[in-house]
């Protein structure tokens, strides 16, 4: 299987949301013409979602109280939930699953890397940001897989991601320590360009290049939007 992230990564602009009319109609975009084939599909998405549950049992193990613990755990446990539903859909299309992740482990790994937060309050604005980010991401994506298996991933990742609790988790924290607030939204602005750079590197693109950024930009400025109003709920500026 081709490795696609062996691409030399671009610098990726953080779209500016446009100013909205709060009776304009909106229409959700795709990114139907841009989904890779099932398996480098299934994947990629699979190990990102075990890198999102390995950063949550990161957060886990650093929680400073038994019930941040328990809350993070119930998180872990929808993703891992997750991973195990996408390796088994890889089997069923006739792969196995470590070999069909493989090709994908040494830049989401490094993402990890470049993600990992200074300390226990910044990991979990990692968790909260990256997986809200890259779940909405990946539904997107699957839409242009076969009917059948895209109807599959829908169902996967409609059983939730446990951001509920991250948020109130996070919440709790700054309400407690007002001071983190705006070092945690600084933080949360930081991710946003690696985390697209992760989704970009999933895309399959056309040869003609201005045509696709001009079909790809609306489905980020979207992505962007449900990330500001995940860091709103945080009461921090996204």
């Amino acid at each position: 299987m081709a490795n696609w992230f062996s691409r030399t990564p671009r610098r990726v602009e953080v779209p500016r949301l446009r100013a909205r009319n709060e009776n304009q109609v909106t229409t959700k975009v795709d990114l139907v013409e841009f989904t890779p084939p099932l398996p480098e599909f299934l994947g990629r998405a699979a190990y990102v979602q075990l890198t999102i549950f390995e950063n949550l049992s990161r957060a886990i193990s650093s929680a400073p109280t038994v019930a941040a613990k328990t809350s993070i755990g119930r998180a872990a446990e929808l993703s891992i939930t997750k991973h195990r539903a996408l390796a088994d859909e890889i089997v069923e299309a006739g792969g196995a699953p470590a070999e069909t992740m493989e090709p994908f482990t040494g830049a989401i790994d490094e993402f990890e890397r470049m993600t990992h937060g200074g300390d226990w309050y910044e990991n979990l604005v990692t968790c909260y940001v990256t997986a809200g980010f890259l779940d909405d991401f990946f539904v997107r994506l699957a839409a242009g897989l076969p009917a059948e298996a895209a109807r599959h991933i829908a169902s996967i990742y409609a059983t939730g991601s446990g951001e509920q609790v991250l948020a109130e988790e996070l919440s709790a924290a700054i309400a407690a320590n007002p001071r983190l607030a705006s070092r945690l939204a600084m933080w949360g602005r930081r991710l946003v360009g690696d985390t697209m750079l992760v989704a970009r590197s999933a895309l399959h693109y056309t040869e003609d290049h201005k045509s696709d950024e001009a079909r790809i930009e609306p489905v980020f400025t979207e992505l962007i939007a449900a990330h500001t109003r995940r860091m709103d709920a945080l009461g921090l500026t996204a």
